[in-house]
């Protein structure tokens, strides 16, 4: 049985498979996703969407989906889904799926009488084309496949409807057809790996229904293009491949394109299989350059988010290619050109928040503890040092260095943290002056490079470092301390006491503020009050302002995103914070922590996790249906159990050494 299987009991009752999405990505911004019924629910599903740079900074949905239907002794059988109207549906070809399971790659299986159908799709790698396997397992007769391809050709952010300008008409092409629906875009080619007969019969699809913008309070229905339908016959045992990409290929290379692509799939046979082979889907090339999404299906690349990802997303799952890609030849060139005063080259967006740099020293910090101190300060040594030094020298344009030795921030007007949403342009949490977790990742990137400069002989400056980061530690204590827990924030003389996740960082990571009595007070409040089988809430309970479900119109939903729901991006800190308080004594504890999350991998976007979820009971997802700090957040817990483990085993090794002895 498959790690990521579901069978006709879950499939068939469609209140829980139309939860069920999967997207997979060619790591070059193209993506496949829909539900695990085939019927769309989000304006971004689609069977091809892609980036066009040409035509605007979004992603854009070229087919939307491929209908097909079985032709047995002239009677027809449609396998299909989409959603017209609450609760109505057609043509419900769901009723004739038997299985799906994504262990390696998709796979969906039909059954229609005594004929089984498997459909088996991926894309190529780092091209525009997505590749469906057809292949008939069984089949007592005669058997004839029609395909209808609904095309969209359009924005992810809008929603097209019949209209004169689009084109319907098909050119021929190898073993199929292509189309271009309006002028500004590229052709979209449809092609099959043997003879295909086409039926040219042009018919507008109107008012199919999005559930999940309907539920966001946006535009939901749309009217997609039927161009007309394509039709072969299969013999029993064959297999036939259709093909979509804005490209011609040479449909004799299908078959040889299909078995090279998946060789280079990994199976999802487990936990941290899954989340590997959801963790490389970040990845984006672009020429030269690669960086890593922040998650799918709306986010591009963005400084924090990369450099809070990018250790466990590539480092912890034995990817160092794409470190080398996204840091060395990618970030670190954003990096300097950001400091140099040249932030219109960096394509990453967000290099100015206040602690992007400092999660960019925290990224180098985990490359040092997975290969060398000695190594990470003769390659990012001075790097780091440079980083200290814009902000020491009053450089950075929205963080200001106090004689205390703590980071102010300016958060009134706009957003200065990962707190992020606003209301008519202002932030809804307005963090604002000294920030709880920004001067944590302060004070740590201080002692980190202050570690580098001894492993660069600059024992000088080292000691210096040192000296300024103790007069930050005891400001840190002095200000944030309330003799429970850590402030939020502090602003001229007010105190923020709100219980939310951003204390953890104080604790989680590796040098920390704070003495061993105050650690373990702030993780046990954090506990009580936070935790839940997603990761931290974003807000006590006990606070008035709790809002725990991530739900109704956009001002509803932004209102609530930092004020109760869940956040599974904290529990990476929360584990290391946890374990250091706590021991060997935590690990069964902290394994018991990922019962939920891999319980997760199968309920929404199957294989990988969401952006966050409900603060309360059942935990619904929400947000991004694929988010690389989630998912790098569940690695990054799964390594320091590892680490925790070995060291428990290698003790127990000891102690029966000296028992024998």
């Amino acid at each position: 049985m498959s790690y990521l299987n579901f069978d006709k009991k879950v499939l068939v009752n469609l209140e829980r498979s139309l939860q069920k999405e999967m997207i997979r990505t060619n790591r070059a911004g193209v993506y496949n996703s829909t539900t695990l019924v085939d019927c769309n629910t989000r304006k971004y599903h689609g069977q091809l969407v892609m980036p066009l740079p040409e035509l605007g900074p979004d992603n854009y949905v070229l087919l939307s989906s491929l209908d097909e239907t079985v032709i047995q002794h002239g009677a027809e059988f449609n396998l299909g889904l989409h959603e017209y109207g609450e609760n109505t549906f057609a043509p419900n070809g769901h009723k004739y799926i038997r299985e799906f399971d994504c262990e390696v790659i998709s796979r969906t299986v039909y059954r229609v009488g005594a004929m089984v159908l498997a459909k088996e799709r991926m894309l190529v790698s780092f091209e525009p084309r997505v590749l469906i396997r057809y292949t008939l397992l069984e089949s007592g007769s005669p058997t004839t496949l029609r395909f209808r391809p609904f095309l969209a050709f359009r924005s992810v952010n809008e929603l097209t409807h019949e209209n004169p300008q689009a084109n319907p008409n098909m050119d021929e092409c190898e073993n199929g057809r292509v189309n271009r629906m309006y002028d500004h875009f590229p052709q979209l080619f449809m092609q099959f790996s043997k003879a295909v007969s086409y039926c040219h019969e042009p018919n507008w699809y109107k008012g199919i229904e999005y559930r999940k913008e309907k539920e966001r309070g946006y535009e939901y229905k749309e009217d997609l293009l039927v161009p007309g339908y394509f039709e072969l016959p299969m013999k029993k045992g064959e297999s036939v491949i259709f093909a979509a990409g804005i490209t011609e290929c040479k449909t004799s290379t299908l078959k040889s394109t299909w078995k090279k692509e998946l060789k280079r799939r990994i199976s999802r046979d487990n936990m941290f299989q899954t989340l590997k082979n959801s963790a490389a889907q970040f990845y984006k090339r672009e020429g030269d350059k690669c960086y890593m999404l922040t998650g799918y299906p709306w986010y591009g690349a963005d400084a924090r988010g990369t450099f809070f990802s990018v250790p466990s997303c590539t480092l912890d799952i034995d990817r160092p290619e794409y470190w080398k890609a996204i840091i060395d030849e990618t970030a670190i060139g954003e990096v300097k050109a950001f400091m140099e005063g040249h932030p219109e080259v960096c394509k990453m967006s967000g290099m100015d928040e206040p602690d992007a740099l400092l999660w960019f020293v925290r990224a180098i910090q985990k490359y040092a503890h997975k290969y060398t101190i000695e190594e990470a300060a003769s390659k990012y040594g001075q790097l780091c040092l440079d980083v200290i030094s814009f902000y020491r020298k009053q450089q950075h344009p929205r963080c200001w260095l106090h004689q205390n030795g703590l980071l102010w921030v300016d958060g009134t007007a706009r957003p200065a943290t990962w707190m992020n949403a606003t209301e008519n342009g202002f932030p809804i949490t307005p963090r604002t002056g000294y920030v709880v977790e920004t001067n944590a990742l302060w004070y740590n990137a201080m002692c980190f490079t202050a570690e580098l400069l001894r492993h660069m002989d600059k024992e000088t400056s080292a000691d210096l470092m040192e000296y300024q980061a103790d007069i930050t530690k005891d400001a840190f204590v002095s200000v944030f301390w309330n003799g429970v827990y850590l402030n939020d924030y502090v602003v001229d003389g007010y105190e923020n006491k709100e219980v939310r996740p951003n204390q953890i960082w104080a604790v989680g990571l590796p040098y920390s503020p704070l003495d061993r009595k105050q650690k373990k007070s702030v993780v046990d409040i954090c506990t009580k009050e936070l935790l839940t089988p997603r990761g931290l809430r974003s807000l006590s309970p006990k606070s008035g302002c709790y809002r725990p479900n991530y739900r109704g119109g956009q001002l509803e939903r932004d209102r609530n995103f930092h004020n109760g729901p869940v956040w599974p991006s904290t529990i990476a800190a929360y584990s290391r914070a946890y374990m250091d308080v706590y021991k060997q004594s935590g690990l069964s504890f902290m394994e018991r922590t990922l019962v939920g999350f891999e319980q997760e991998m199968s309920e929404l976007c199957i294989g990988t996790l969401n952006e966050l979820y409900d603060g309360n009971p059942p935990y619904k997802g929400h947000g991004g249906m694929s988010y690389a700090p989630s998912v790098a957040a569940v690695i990054s817990v799964l390594d320091t159990l590892k680490q925790f483990e070995e060291a428990e085993k290698a003790e127990q090794n000891d102690q029966r050494k000296e028992a024998q002895q």
